[in-house]
């Protein structure tokens, strides 16, 4: 099933009879974990924005003509917004998951070969057309479990062509998917297999060669690094993020997931928009975080996955005034699902955060990761119309009742682009 074939026409849309929860962004741009939950309450859209929301009395009154949606009294919230995601690359590494059960960890699978390398070796072997197939397979399926807008690596390329070919295919299915796609550069992923015994010559490739023509091609708006001594230190992320940000791609950074990399700190030294992961980062660091605007984005999905002794400090983040976000950290080898509903279910669990405050961490601040906060993120007037009608009375039913689909209808811009129970629109 392909989302853009069941999206209706209509260029207006009333949703009322909806038992609305919603983030509001705050004038001052500090973290709001406050919902505003109004019912029965109405959301109107045109062209793709909001016009009005709020009070179902107040928002119908003296409407033209529309499309009509009765929510039939379930949850409207904002689309979710995965702000960390690696969907471009082909076969699975179920193979891998075995090996962590019976006891490896995730530096020994690397070190013999597998993880990230195995992806490259797998994804350069395949066929173009092959593997955007794959990618609008699991777009779908991000956008069934309530997911309007996606960050997405590539990553699993690694040579010049073959990252081209990623941000290609990310630019293709964008162009094709309902679920709108924020392309980011990882070429600094890892070191290549034909590169392990001169990373500095690859570190010079990404910095002399792909960034240049993935700036100047437009094919991605963020350059990413994983930090961590094993792939490439501090010094290394650095030079890498300063030629990307020369280049007009804006920096995020993998920082501190397995050690205290100095990710964080290369973060705020270069004003990145997202620090990402954040398990080892030192609390001494968040106030600085705060101030240099870095976006911390959390993934306990990918913690629990690779039973990881240590979650981030989320409660103490949100005490020091940081705008957390949450996403899947989508990819083959360490976090294998496209749902944010059970990444906030291991939010409240795990990062010990309310349904509310996971709610906000997968909506407006995973936008405010991916500097578009004053876009989606929120049900607000002048904002993007993407918003979950969910089978759920609650924003604590989300995360109480986890891996089980939830969602009823999908509106993306405005349209109903995915309803439980049909392949399309009549």
């Amino acid at each position: 099933m392909i989302a853009k074939a069941i999206t209706t026409n209509t260029e207006s849309l009333l949703i009322y009879n909806a038992r609305l929860a919603t983030p509001v962004a705050s004038t001052d741009g500090a973290p709001n974990w406050q919902l505003s939950e109004i019912f029965p309450a109405a959301l109107y859209c045109e062209n793709g924005h909001i016009v009005r929301v709020g009070k179902e009395q107040e928002v119908v009154e003296g409407l033209p003509a529309c499309e009509q949606l009765d929510a039939g009294k379930r949850l409207l919230t904002p689309g979710l917004v995965d702000c960390h995601t690696h969907p471009v690359f082909f076969n699975l590494r179920a193979h891998e998951f075995v090996q962590r059960v019976q006891g490896k960890t995730y530096k020994e699978i690397s070190a013999a070969g597998g993880g990230i390398r195995y992806s490259v070796r797998d994804l350069r072997q395949a066929d173009t057309d092959a593997v955007l197939s794959r990618v609008m397979r699991r777009l779908d399926t991000f956008l069934e479990y309530g997911t309007t807008t996606i960050e997405a690596k590539s990553g699993y390329g690694l040579s010049l062509e073959h990252e081209l070919m990623s941000l290609e295919i990310l630019q293709q299915a964008a162009a094709r998917h309902a679920v709108e796609i924020v392309p980011t550069f990882l070429g600094a992923h890892e070191v290549p297999d034909e590169f392990r015994e001169r990373r500095y010559d690859y570190i010079d490739l990404v910095i002399h060669e792909m960034i240049p023509v993935v700036a100047q091609r437009q094919l991605a708006q963020f350059a990413d690094v994983f930090c961590e001594d094993h792939v490439f230190n501090a010094a290394e992320s650095r030079r890498i993020l300063h030629a990307a940000l020369a280049a007009g791609l804006r920096p995020k950074i993998h920082a501190d997931q397995l050690t205290a990399s100095g990710g964080a700190e290369v973060a705020i030294e270069l004003g990145a928009v997202s620090a990402d992961h954040l398990e080892f980062t030192p609390p001494a660091l968040f106030d600085r975080l705060r101030k240099s605007g870095v976006v911390p984005v959390l993934l306990p999905g990918a913690d629990f996955f690779i039973r990881a002794a240590k979650y981030a400090e989320a409660r103490a983040m949100i005490a020091a005034g940081l705008p957390v976000a949450i996403a899947t950290d989508f990819n083959p080898g360490t976090c294998m699902t496209e749902s944010l509903p059970m990444i906030m279910t291991l939010a409240c669990l795990q990062l010990r955060m309310t349904p509310a405050e996971a709610l906000t961490t997968a909506t407006l601040h995973a936008a405010h990761a991916l500097a578009m906060g004053n876009r989606i993120g929120s049900l607000e007037v002048g904002k993007q119309a993407d918003a979950v009608i969910w089978d759920a009375e609650s924003v604590e039913e989300i995360p109480y009742h986890f891996a089980v689909n939830r969602v009823q209808q999908m509106i993306k811009k405005g349209r109903v682009v995915w309803r439980r129970g049909l392949d399309k629109m009549n």
